[in-house]
């Protein structure tokens, strides 16, 4: 049987402080994390509070497309 679109979906969360800064600055690198997000519940983007190793503080992490 199909199952069609599955509630849960994997998201990957990416730094936007580094995103921003990378321009500017030679690369250092880009913290990306990996989760799951129920899609009914959350049908926007997903932002959280995550530690970033390249700007050694707890910065906000945005959904990206794959």
């Amino acid at each position: 049987m199909a199952k069609g679109k599955d509630v849960r979906v994997t998201v990957i969360l990416e730094c936007t402080s580094c995103v921003r800064n990378s321009v500017n600055k030679v690369s250092r690198g880009i913290s990306r994390y990996i989760t799951q997000k129920n899609r009914h519940n959350t049908p926007n983007r997903l932002e959280l509070r995550k530690f970033c190793p390249y700007c050694y503080k707890h910065m906000i992490h945005g959904e990206i497309k794959k």
